[in-house]
């Protein structure tokens, strides 16, 4: 007769291919968090960019009321930080219009460009995205502010 301590230490523990299992189970779950975290990163370094757009805008428009027009695509954005040098030198120059220069989120400047030929009225604020190519499609798609009208 085997005793109670024998039968017990046998069944006792879980087998290696439980633990496989669920070895595989928790590694397919940490797959789909981390792409969702992933998906919820790109979204919001889009929104980021966006809002920049609109701050850029905001000082851009600032900028026009005291100089009498937006920054030429010459002078481009460097214009709301510093003084423009180059004609035409604004006369009522009442800034710094933005604390620092504006970078996309993706680490690369704004372009800027006016007049614009997303808005030929007016002035283009383009992001490039994450693909930093002009165009593109999904996350790499461009965001500029003709995106908000």
């Amino acid at each position: 007769m085997r005793s109670w301590r024998a039968r017990a230490s046998r069944s006792s523990g879980f087998t290696l291919i439980e633990l496989v299992v669920v070895m595989t189970i928790i590694a397919i779950l940490a797959g789909a968090v981390t792409l969702q975290i992933l998906n919820r990163t790109e979204m919001a370094k889009r929104a980021r960019a966006l809002q920049d757009i609109k701050t850029l805008e905001t000082a851009i428009d600032i900028y026009a009321a005291d100089s009498g027009s937006p920054p030429t695509t010459e002078q481009g954005l460097a214009a709301l930080r510093s003084k423009p040098a180059t004609a035409p030198v604004p006369r009522n120059w009442n800034g710094p219009y933005v604390k620092k220069a504006p970078i996309d989120p993706w680490g690369s400047p704004y372009e800027y460009s006016f007049p614009g030929q997303l808005n030929p009225d007016g002035y283009d604020i383009i992001s490039y995205a994450k693909d930093e190519r002009p165009g593109g499609t999904d996350d790499g798609e461009d965001i500029t502010n003709a995106d908000e009208e």
